[in-house]
């Protein structure tokens, strides 16, 4: 069996209860009101990327997907919200036969995104799609995020593989969701073994400084760790004198040695040394692998440096100084009555202070220019002009309740290379920046 199809449950009765207490009061209102019934359309967007980012990265689905199958209101549950009187009875009669059956439409995962871009579209009744709004903007920002930084951090990168060491600098579940994440974004392994039990993550790992600081002397712990090993493996070589430590473990290993790393210092300058004491020792094919506190700056910085792979840890699962992409979920069009061929009408909030918004069931399409280059994100309500017909973003994720857009997590990954491929060089210079496309309404 593929790990990556267990889509095991978190540790709780189930995700209904990651949501706010207002979604429920909201649903008891409307049963109340006759208005739970009503045809309702809520989407996922942002008003603004974050501070100097020139595009986001859509990561998450796949955890959504999962998400709303798992929202089941249990035996447990219900109980709860009973003995804290959160809804009243015929609430949570209604409650106890939960299932979104509406339809989920959304940017598959792995695409860009702009100010405006409807990432997700949920149609259904109001008060089934209503309850989903926490959970969603949950996983979408935290795992869009990650993703974001992660993007940013593979551009600086080149050809160079990425590896996700997060999980000590972050809550034990995002850990996981950090580091799936971060593999959509374009990093190739994680330290995580959750996260390659329940995604088929490739892992890595060998020994930290406890394990040298075990031992007696370096030299018994690049002997223990080789032995065990195998003179492929990567001694860690910056706990004492780094060239001490690169002479002792090529003649512990011999010139096969896979690689060293290297966790503190001037990592440009310790990387040029090292590499130069490598090939003097014969051991030319010895990789070197640098980590401590990394950015996409900082990997920038070493782009002329002799590195063969970079560690990133605390900045890739803390998005990278932005931790959220502030999406929201708003209520965009809505059924005058309960009928089910009701026709939907728009609606959106007025508001001061750039939280205005635009109503009506949404398309978004991305316009190239006449090279090929994508120029704008449009999006538009109503008829879908002929020219961009076949540039739709959307795709269907959920219908009638069921979901239809699960996919492999490499096919997330190799999109997100396509897409950011697909937009002006400038999307990738680090230096902050507007969007890099403009968002043009229809």
């Amino acid at each position: 069996m593929n790990a990556a199809d267990l889509r095991l449950p978190v540790d709780v009765p189930s995700t209904a209860l990651f949501t706010d207490r207002y979604e429920l009061t909201m649903l008891q209102g409307a049963l109340r009101s006759g208005t739970a019934g009503r045809r309702s359309v809520f989407e996922v967007f942002t008003r603004r990327l974050p501070e100097g980012r020139r595009y986001g990265v859509v990561a998450g689905t796949g955890r959504v997907l999962d998400a709303v199958e798992n929202f089941r209101f249990d035996d447990g549950v219900l109980d709860f919200l009973a003995q804290q009187r959160i809804v009243d009875e015929p609430t949570l009669a209604w409650l106890a036969d939960y299932r979104f059956r509406g339809d989920i439409w959304g940017y598959p995962e792995g695409e860009v995104y702009f100010p405006g871009s409807p990432v997700l579209r949920v149609e259904g009744t109001f008060a089934e799609a209503v309850l989903l709004e926490t959970v969603i903007l949950s996983i979408l920002n935290h795992d869009s995020a990650v993703a974001a930084a992660a993007s940013r951090m593979a551009v600086a990168a080149g050809e160079r593989p990425l590896i996700e060491m997060g999980a000590r600098r972050t809550h034990e579940l995002a850990a996981v969701a950090a580091s799936r994440a971060a593999f959509v974004g374009g990093f190739s392994s994680t330290s995580d073994l959750a996260a390659g039990f329940r995604y088929n993550i490739p892992t890595v790992g060998t020994s930290a400084h406890a394990f040298t600081l075990l031992h007696d002397s370096e030299r018994d712990a690049f002997t223990a760790q080789v032995d065990s090993l195998g003179g492929g493996t990567t001694l860690l070589v910056d706990t004492f004198d780094v060239t001490e430590a690169v002479a002792m473990a090529v003649e512990v290993a011999g010139p096969g040695l896979g690689a060293v790393r290297i966790d503190s210092g001037d990592l440009l300058l310790l990387a040029h040394r090292v590499r130069r004491q490598l090939d003097d020792l014969g051991a030319k094919e010895t990789k070197i692998v640098v980590t401590s506190d990394l950015d996409e700056y900082a990997i920038a910085s070493l782009a002329a440096a002799p590195v063969d792979a970079y560690g990133v840890g605390t900045q890739l699962v803390t998005g990278s100084g932005h931790p959220t992409c502030s999406m929201v979920y708003k209520l965009v069009a809505r059924a005058d009555d309960t009928g089910p061929d009701a026709p939907l009408r728009p609606v959106a909030k007025k508001s001061m202070g750039g939280k205005t918004s635009h109503g009506g069931r949404k398309w978004a399409a991305r316009r190239p220019d006449g090279c090929g280059v994508a120029e704008a994100e449009v999006v538009g309500t109503g008829e879908v002009p002929a020219e961009l017909a076949d540039r739709q973003l959307l795709v269907e994720l959920v219908r009638g309740g069921e979901v239809v857009g699960r996919e492999p997590l490499a096919a997330a990954r190799e999109r997100h290379v396509a897409a950011r491929a697909g937009l002006p060089m400038s999307a990738t210079q680090l230096s902050r920046g507007e969007p890099v496309l403009p968002t043009e309404y229809l």
